[in-house]
């Protein structure tokens, strides 16, 4: 439970949010296109695939930020 709030904690750590939001933003838009490019280029986005879409972004900002936290955390526990 410690590390879980430890996680929700680093979501918010300014050091961590930069490389979190470069890479959401890239691996967002790269999977955005994939998943949603047809029917946004279309002009088919429903309010359901506007809501994917936002998700699409928030995963890779979330896997990024755990990484880093988890890295960050190992890295301390070898120091001692």
């Amino acid at each position: 439970m410690k590390a879980f709030k430890g996680y929700l904690a680093s979501l918010f750590d300014k050091e961590l949010i930069p490389t979190g939001l470069r890479t959401a933003v890239f691996v967002g838009s790269v999977l955005f296109l994939i998943n949603h490019g047809l029917a946004f280029f279309r002009g088919e986005m429903t309010r359901d695939r506007w809501i994917a879409g936002s998700l699409t972004y928030l995963m890779p900002y979330l896997v990024n930020i755990h990484g880093q936290y988890a890295y960050r955390r190992k890295s301390l526990k070898t120091r001692y």
